[in-house]
Order: C-alpha cells, then sequence, then structure tokens
C-alpha cells in the first residue's frame, strides 16, 4: 500500500500549487504574522524567520516523506508570489481520509484562491490517488473559512464544543486565548459533481492539473 503522497505541483489557470522553496521564506513570515493567520491557528507568535526557515527546510518535506500529508506552498502562476498555503495532514492510508488546513496571505484575500486551491488539491486527491474523505474543522467564528468549505461543496457534520484554543487582540493590543467550538466538515467524491461548474459560472477558475 503506498504510504506517500508524489512530489509534484497543481496547476489552475490562475496558481501554481508546488513544494516550498527556499526563496518563499520572507513571504512566508510576512504571512504567518498576519493578525488573522495569529487568531486562527496555532503558529507561534511573533512568527520568527527561524521558524519559517524550519517549516521550509524540515517540517513542510518530513510531513511528505514520512507519509503525514503534503504541504503545497500557493503562487500566483503570472506573478509567483506566494499567496497561501495548503496543509494535509493526520492521512490514514487505509480508510483514505485526510484533513486540510489552509491559509490566504492578506495581500490575497478576496480573490477566491483559498477555494480555488483548495478544490483543486480536493479534485486531485480523489481522481488521481484514490482518496475517498477530506475533513476539515474550522472554529465557530472564522466565517472566512466556513465559506471556503461551503464553496468548494462540503458538508458541516457537527460541532466540537470547546475544542480549540483561538486567540483575541486585547484593547492593550495583547493576544490572549479565547476557547472555541470547532466546526467538523467533510467532503467524499460524490460532493464534487457540479462544483467545478458553479466555481467556473462564478468566475474562477475550473481547470486543475498535475504533475
Amino acid at each position: 500500500m503506498t504510504t506517500t503522497f508524489p512530489d509534484i505541483s497543481i496547476s489552475t489557470d490562475r496558481l501554481v500549487l508546488r513544494p516550498y522553496e527556499e526563496a518563499d521564506i520572507p513571504a512566508f513570515v510576512e504571512m504567518m504574522n498576519d493578525e488573522l493567520v495569529t487568531a486562527w491557528t496555532s503558529v507561534p507568535h511573533p512568527y520568527a524567520r527561524a521558524h519559517a526557515e524550519d517549516w521550509v527546510r524540515r517540517i513542510a518535506p518530513a510531513e511528505r516523506t514520512e507519509g503525514r500529508g503534503i504541504v503545497f506552498a500557493v503562487t500566483e502562476f503570472l506573478t509567483q508570489r506566494l499567496v497561501g498555503t495548503v496543509h494535509l495532514y493526520d492521512t490514514d492510508w487505509r480508510v483514505r481520509a485526510t484533513e486540510v488546513a489552509y491559509v490566504t496571505a492578506p495581500w490575497a484575500r478576496g480573490e477566491g484562491y483559498a477555494t480555488e486551491s483548495v478544490l483543486a488539491v480536493a479534485q486531485w486527491l480523489f481522481r488521481d490517488r484514490g482518496f475517498e474523505r477530506l475533513q476539515l474543522r474550522t472554529a465557530a467564528d472564522n466565517t472566512a473559512s466556513q465559506q471556503v468549505a461551503q464553496k468548494i461543496g462540503c458538508i458541516s457534520e457537527g460541532v466540537l464544543r470547546n475544542a480549540w484554543i483561538a486567540r483575541s487582540l486585547t484593547e492593550g493590543g495583547e493576544w490572549t486565548d479565547i476557547r472555541t467550538d470547532l466546526i467538523v466538515w467533510s467532503l467524499l467524491p460524490e460532493d464534487l459533481d457540479g462544483v467545478a461548474d458553479q466555481m467556473a459560472e462564478a468566475g474562477y477558475s475550473s481547470y486543475t492539473d498535475w504533475s
């Protein structure tokens, strides 16, 4: 049984999803220090260059080579700038299921890049790799992430109560931990039927290729 993903890139009309490179480090540091990323993820704050170097050189590649999942740097096709990340993790090779997390850079929000990149990964996962389930969890108040899940056809399965620690800025400008619920979403191969056409009608790319 295959227990690692291949070292590949995925392309859409607007985006290229590929492994992280050394040249991505400065933009990755800036992206991970964004307030929304700090609020809804568990990344260190402040996010230092040393954190990014460890991510690009060791952590992200090991996710694939050690069979846990795969990490994609999401870049614009025309400018090659980093606009986000998509991370498959906690992969169960027997069940053919995995979980997805994603981040969009502040300079690229409002373009539909998160929806386009996660949909492209889902298409590859189901059609090329034979997976049967993609899961994601969103904090109860993270409406932007929930909209991505809905747009790609995910079904809400329930709520994990008090299951996550998010962060909130105080009036004094300091970050404080707050407990929150998690909404569990799932995507199955049949859920993708018609989603690509709906995306195209809305003006987003429906073309996906992987190599």
